[in-house]
């Protein structure tokens, strides 16, 4: 039950102090990148995943493989690019421990994945295939995803998706054209309020019937995630975890914690619900899961670094309980 995820990796400059990237003096360097924290938090719970992406043949780039390595990722779909840099993001905090980023990527590694690359080597034993936004953006990557979800649904693969959305991205592409063309490929989608303004959906309903009007789309399998309020999931009649013949709804209030940096937490949350949903858990299952693993990355600065263990979180839940 392979799951390969696909995407960039970057690195995160975190800053040093809360407030505005104008007033910040200093900042940790970081890996990120939401597949890649993706990738690493399926890898941290012990489920078999593979990292389809590609970074700079510079420094930075040494270190990011480094750490994907370190976090138990195989290098046999992790590229080098010997001609471009590795992208790289800015972060700042804001009192809530929310963040903000400034992207420096023109260009970069991570845009120019080789569609070339698609095909029966790419998805060998492979029964899930995750993608995120940030890669549809620019070409040639934007390509290379698309024909990745194309040939990952041919092959019979569950394909997940969540947007990421990072509107200074959007220069030469439709952002709402292109979540609509990701939406139709995809079973399952992850998405927030943010990933769906300035689209056609209506973000001013409550979460359910958003949920609903998404899965109507493409995906048989919607969460909404809520932010300290948890993530609601919209499964339809269609979604092999669903077996009330009805379309099913799962809600989850999530966990209280006292949050330091929320970078990487909904990508923590899609790793904790993408492990349990391919590992046959149910779908209420995967949504407490994910808040779970979302919740503990919040607790700790940084995206990657702060994603769990299985150990660690199978800790959380025994405080929990």
């Amino acid at each position: 039950m392979t799951i390969l995820v696909c995407g960039e990796t970057l690195i995160d400059f975190l800053p040093e102090q809360r407030g505005p990237l104008k007033s910040v003096e200093g900042f940790r360097r970081r890996p990120g990148g939401a597949p890649a924290n993706v990738a690493v938090g399926l890898s941290r719970l012990d489920a078999p995943v593979q990292f389809w992406t590609r970074v700079g043949d510079d420094p930075f780039g040494d270190f990011l493989v480094d750490t994907l390595v370190d976090a138990g990722l195989s290098e046999t779909h992790i590229e080098r690019d010997p001609t471009a840099k590795t992208g790289l993001a800015f972060v700042s905090l804001g009192t809530d421990a929310e963040r903000e980023f400034s992207f420096h990527r023109t260009a970069s590694a991570d845009t120019r994945l080789d569609p070339a690359r698609v095909g029966s080597t790419l998805l060998s034993d492979v029964s899930w295939v995750h993608f995120g936004g940030v890669t549809l953006a620019d070409e040639p990557a934007r390509t290379a995803t698309f024909d990745l979800a194309r040939a990952a649904r041919d092959a019979g693969a569950t394909v997940s998706f969540d947007p990421n959305a990072r509107p200074e991205l959007w220069i030469d592409f439709d952002y709402a054209e292109s979540l609509s063309t990701a939406l139709s490929l995809a079973d399952v989608a992850k998405v927030t309020d943010e990933d769906l303004a300035a689209t056609e959906f209506d973000t001013e309903q409550s979460p359910e019937p958003m949920a609903a009007s998404v899965a109507a789309a493409g995906p048989h399998t919607v969460v909404l995630t809520l932010g300290s309020e948890g993530a609601l999931a919209y499964a339809t009649p269609e979604a092999p975890w669903n077996e009330t013949g009805e379309p099913q709804t799962v809600r989850h209030a999530g966990y209280p914690v006292e949050p330091v940096d929320t970078t990487g937490a909904g990508d923590g949350f899609t790793a904790g619900a993408l492990a349990a949903l391919a590992a046959g858990e149910s779908l209420a299952a995967a949504v407490e899961q994910g808040n779970a693993v979302a919740a503990l990355t919040t607790t700790e600065p940084g995206a990657m670094t702060a994603l769990p263990t299985r150990e660690s979180l199978a800790a959380f839940h025994a405080e929990q309980s």
